[in-house]
């Protein structure tokens, strides 16, 4: 998949794997002005639940993200991590929950977005329970509520979520049903994004945006540390050898299909060279 000219039937999409603190923020704002040149994205949208020190979000970090040309912003376990996502979620509607947690909490798991041209896109956050806690609702019972009563042609879901097949089982249950289902939270670039036998685009994990010499974005070493030992470490966002993985899917307009897929990572020391600049 290249650059493209304007297409009146399809939008494309980018979705952006979970960014990682402040070196996973600096590697988004170099790289996305040239991914936006090339690709030409209608929509970009990021998990930015770790962007704040590694887990959480707050004001700043969100605008961090903006700024460099995001869309949307979704979440996941860690959203409330950080007190001040409270206010920020119930007052920016740009940066989603995951719909299933219980209804008091505030802020919102979905977003009736428009794209340059007037094309209206549902973009919905949603939480696994295999692996998870256990306060969010049944991620299936909540989806297929809500697609009933949806008339949205082109829907989007990040499926924040631990286990493959819940994952999958998901992927599976909403093929025709949205354009799109793109995993989070476990922060490795999986190698199966396909589009589905009725037209939805799947991927169990886009993966993420930060170091490549970590786990998972954590410094390594505590990490082995806490393995070995079974003793709690302070654990510290990674700062080199930085990537950023995403998907790119092309979605007809009118059918709501997936049209065309590509996993993309880049690389902080090539990227130039990967986007042609």
């Amino acid at each position: 998949m290249q650059s493209r000219l304007s297409n009146d039937k399809e939008i494309r999409v980018i979705f952006i794997g979970d960014v990682i603190g402040k070196f996973g923020r600096r590697m988004l704002a170099n790289t996305l002005l040239p991914v936006k040149r090339k690709y030409k994205p209608d929509i970009i949208i990021v998990n930015g639940e770790n962007s704040a020190g590694g887990i959480g979000i707050v004001k700043k970090t969100a605008f961090e993200m903006y700024n460099a040309g995001v869309d949307i912003i979704t979440t996941g376990n860690h959203v409330w991590d950080k007190k001040e996502a409270l206010d920020l979620i119930k007052n920016d509607d740009h940066i989603l929950r995951p719909m299933n947690y219980p209804k008091s909490l505030p802020g919102k798991g979905y977003i009736d977005f428009k794209t340059k041209d007037g094309t209206r896109v549902l973009v919905i956050n949603l939480q696994g329970r295999v692996f998870m806690e256990p306060v969010v609702d049944n991620p299936f019972t909540i989806i297929d509520d809500f697609l009933k009563k949806s008339d949205f042609k082109v829907i989007l879901m990040d499926f924040h979520a631990e286990a493959t097949a819940e994952k999958q089982a998901m992927g599976f249950f909403l093929d025709g049903r949205v354009s799109a289902v793109l995993g989070t939270h476990t922060h490795v670039q999986t190698n199966d994004l396909r589009i589905l036998t009725n037209g939805t685009a799947y991927q169990t994990d886009v993966g993420m945006t930060g170091s490549i010499d970590s786990v998972i974005g954590m410094k390594k070493e505590p990490i082995i540390t806490k393995f070995l030992t079974g003793i709690n470490q302070r654990f510290e966002v990674a700062k080199k050898d930085m990537i950023l993985d995403m998907a790119v899917v092309d979605i007809n307009k009118l059918s709501g299909k997936a049209t065309r897929v590509e996993s993309v990572r880049l690389l902080e020391s090539t990227y130039e060279k990967q986007l042609q600049i």
